[in-house]
Formats: C-alpha cells, structure tokens, sequence
C-alpha cells in the first residue's frame, strides 16, 4: 500500500462541512499534510450577503492557516469553492457544478451535519438525514468516485451501553418517518418528538443514528467508512496545541467556569469525560479514507462491510469528569481569564437536589443582585440573561457528563497497524500518548486566546483583578459571620457557652501543637 500523502497525491476531494470547525481542521490538514492533492471543493452556501467564494477567503485568512501558509503560500490556488445549500433539492447545485463533480470527485468527506443538541426534529432530519441521502445520491453520479466518508458521533446509539463499531438498526424505518414529517405541523412533531426518540437525550444523536443506517442502506456499490468521533474538543498538536474557535460543546462551560459564572453543574465525577482532540479525529478520518480507498476488495464489498471507526478515548486513555473540573480550576486560577466574575470553582455534584440548591445560591441569587447593582447605576442588567443561557447549555449536556459507555475499538487499532511508521507520526492519533493534564491545560488556554482573543501580556493584570476578587470573598465571608454572630449567637447563652467551649478546644489544640514544636526542636 502506499502511504497517505502519496494517496492523496493527484485526487480531487469534495469537503462538506468545511466552514465548521471539523471541516476547517480537515481542510488545513488534507493541504498541508498531503501536499500533492490536486483539487479540494467545498460546498458552501452564501451567508449574511457573502458569496461562497468570500466566506472561504475569510476562513482561510485565520488562525487556523497560518502555519499552512508559511509552508504552502500559495495553497489557496487548490480550493474551489462550490455554491450549495444541503437542504435544497438537489443539494442547490447548478448543472454545471453537478457534472463537475460527477466527472472529476475521488473522495468525498461529509462533515455537514446540525450540532445543536436540542434542534427541532424536522430541521434535525433535514440537515443530518436528507441532506446526507442527496450526498448519498450525488456519490452515485461519481465517475472515479473511490471512498465516501461519512462523519457521524460517537452517541449516535447512545441507548447501548456497549458501542461496538457497527451500523444498529434504528427504531423506526427512515423512509416513513421522513413521509410521516412531510404532512405534520411543527405542533404535532413537537409532541411526538420525546416518544419517537425513546431513550436517546435528544434530537441529535437520533437524527445521526438514522443518518448511519441510511448510507449503510443506500450505499449500493459505493465504498462507504463511517468516523463517530465522541466530545470533540480543542487540538491536542496540530496545527498548534489548544487550537478552538467556538463556545459549543464543553468550551463554552470551560469558559463560563473559567469567569467565576459557573460554580456548580450536574455530573458524575467518575463518569468518563470522553474528549477528543480534534486532529485526533481528522487524522483518523484521513486514515481511514486512505485504507478504505486504497483497498479494491473494500469497494467490492458491498454496503453490508462498511467499516466503522468509534474514534473515542474512553477505553484507551480513560479522563474522568471529576478530572476535568481540578484541571479547569487550576488552570484558571494560574492563568485566569480577563475581567472574572468570581474566582474560579466550579464543583460537580450529581445529586440532583443538591445541585439545585447550589445553582440558586451560587448562579441565580448573585445574578439578580448583580443585575440589581447595574440598573441602580444605571446600566442595562444582563447577568441573569447570561446564567439563562447558561443553565439550557448545562442540561443540554447533563446526560453525557452522568453517564459512561463502553466502546469497541477493534478497528481504530487495526487501522493504526497498516499504518506505516512514518505515517503514524504525520497522522497520528495514538491517544495512549495523550497527557490529560498537559491537554486541558492548552485546551483552556486556547479558549483564552483564540475564542476570547485575549493576550497573554494581560495576564499580569488579569492576576492582580483575581485577588481583589480574593479579597472581596474574604471581606464579605468576615461581614456574613459577624452579623450571624450578632443575630442569633450574641443573643443566646447557649449558643453563646457553645461558642466559647469551640473557641477554647481550639486555642487548647493549638497551643499543644505549638508546644510539641518547641519540644521537638
């Protein structure tokens, strides 16, 4: 076989998804990695007045890419960007672009999908299940068409307490539901919704497991790989540690913790936090379209020997919830964000009552007062707003921080093993190698530097604004304990003997424990 860059050298590749952040990360590596490859077209749609031509010359002006344009200055010369909608019929394409890929695609990579947890089930099953049955049916046109990559999640079968890499049937037969959608009101979906999703958390992770048995399904004579990466989070090396570019999934948390906003959130402390970096995920994914590509038996195969890669690091190189939050505190504490709200300590509780109790004294009751200060210096209030917003991000992830699963990884390890040594370390996503510690801590660097867009040369003073903030618990804690002391202990003989008696066992415990020391020396 030959090795990666050399099997990419002279193809054409067709990226859905490629101005999201998987699609960016997948773009800037297959370009930088596997320098031959001939042509990339992305389909993107116009947005807020920009042309797709535009968006990409944006997208390619970032962060992201710069490393690439150092290496290859002229890189850009290789993307081709592709008017499209994937909820339109026919995918929005022209003719002209349909018979351009038609007669040039060799490997196409299918990132598009709805992110949004809780979306409505029909714009669920339009952007993740039909939009993904029109890619589908744009494969088959495909002349010289050797791989198609579909890019589902980890939680498609999230009702399995062991995923092994398989395509599960789901529980309703897609071709009806889709029929059944069609004729309902938005009301009458709505109310079905929980009974059609059963025991999944939400709309998601049902419309991507539908999504899965539909290319299984109409796969027909297409060589078919399936990717299911789990929580994808920040970049672990590449292009540079701690790359995030948005606020979805756990970055968002990571941030408002990171504020002092969040102090309290349900989960388990030993439940699996199962994070992924995000080119551990593409470098499977460009693996993956390599062997499946390169093996001739695979496109015979037929639909019924899809390989499926369950792209976790749960049963490799297990990291905890309760993991997750020390490290969150720790490094927000050393190197805390501008402008915090509160010291960071964020503390995960998994009793539910509990939690609640502690997300109204320590979200919503300094919310108001905070929100109370502004108008009375009259300043638009805004703090019970962003704890809202909060509190719908919490629960949207409540069920993936309380549970664990198990995950089969047969292939992901016979993957790695055709691979060539080389290969292995341009492509690496070994992640037995991955130091959590290390990780998380440039994971909430990188939601320091590259979401919020703050310079390292204000940490200085973001230090100094901590211990003011130190200094202000440590002032109201003293007021608090004082005025309990006036109200209810000042007033009482015996919580006033009761008082005394826990001062003196302590000044009795302490002078012993200073006598020891003198003795000792």
């Amino acid at each position: 076989m030959v090795n990666i860059p050399e099997y990419y050298a002279g193809k054409n590749v067709l990226i859905t998804g490629a101005t999201g952040f998987m699609g960016k990360v997948l773009l800037e590596k297959l370009l930088r990695s596997c320098p031959g490859v001939k042509i990339v077209y992305v389909m993107v749609r116009p947005k807020a007045g920009q042309s797709p031509q535009a968006r990409i010359a944006d997208m390619i002006n970032c962060k992201l890419f710069e490393r690439l344009q150092d290496e290859q200055p002229g890189f850009a010369e290789k993307i081709i960007a592709v008017k499209s909608d994937l909820t339109q019929p026919e995918l929005d394409l022209s003719k002209e672009d349909q018979s351009i890929l038609a007669e040039n695609i060799n490997i196409v990579f299918h990132c598009a999908a709805t992110i949004r947890f809780n979306e409505p089930l029909k714009d669920a099953m339009q952007l993740n299940v039909l939009a993904t049955q029109k890619m589908v049916a744009l494969a088959h046109r495909m002349k010289h068409l050797e791989i198609f990559i579909h890019v589902s999640t980890a939680y498609a079968n999230c009702d399995q307490e062991l995923i092994e890499e398989i395509v599960y049937p789901p529980p309703v037969d897609y071709r009806r539901l889709i029929d059944t959608l069609d004729w309902m009101d938005d009301d009458l979906v709505s109310a079905l919704t929980p009974k059609l999703i059963g025991e999944r958390p939400n709309t998601y992770t049902y419309t991507k497991a539908l999504a899965e048995y539909l290319v299984q399904q109409e796969a027909g004579d297409l060589n078919v790989a399936i990717v299911r990466p789990s929580i994808v989070g920040a970049s672990w090396k590449e292009p540079f540690p701690g790359w995030i570019d948005n606020f979805n999934g756990p970055s968002g948390i990571f941030i408002a913790a990171g504020k002092g906003i969040l102090r309290t959130m349900r989960a388990s402390n030993d439940a699996v936090a199962d994070l992924v970096p995000v080119d551990v995920v593409i470098n499977t994914t460009l693996a993956a379209a390599w062997y499946s590509g390169s093996q001739t038996c695979n496109r015979l195969a037929g639909p019924k020997n899809i390989l499926v890669y369950n792209c976790t690091t749960g049963g490799i190189n297990p990291f905890h919830w309760g993991e997750v939050e020390y490290c969150i505190n720790m490094t927000f504490k050393t190197n805390p964000l501008e402008q915090a709200f509160r010291r960071p300590n964020v503390n995960l509780r998994s009793n539910p009552f509990t939690n609640q109790y502690w997300t109204t004294v320590s979200h919503t009751l300094p919310a108001l007062l905070y929100d109370g200060y502004l108008r009375f210096t009259g300043r638009k209030p805004r703090m019970m707003k962003t704890i809202t917003r909060l509190h719908k991000a919490m629960m949207v992830l409540e069920y993936f921080t309380s549970h664990s699963w198990v995950w089969n990884t047969d292939n992901l390890a016979m993957l790695m093993a055709q691979m060539s040594p080389e290969d292995k370390k341009v492509f690496n996503f070994d992640v037995r190698q991955l130091h959590w510690a290390e990780y998380m801590e440039s994971y909430c660097m990188g939601t320091k530097k590259y979401v919020l867009n703050e310079e390292l040369s204000g940490l200085p003073a973001a230090r100094k604004h901590l211990n003011k903030l130190r200094n202000i618990r440590y002032t109201f804690n003293t007021i608090l304990v004082v005025l309990i002391w006036r109200v209810f202990i000042a007033r009482s003989q015996m919580a006033r003997n009761i008082w005394y008696f826990v001062v003196s066992l302590c000044y009795k415990f302490l002078s012993y424990f200073r006598a020891s020391s003198t003795m000792r020396y």
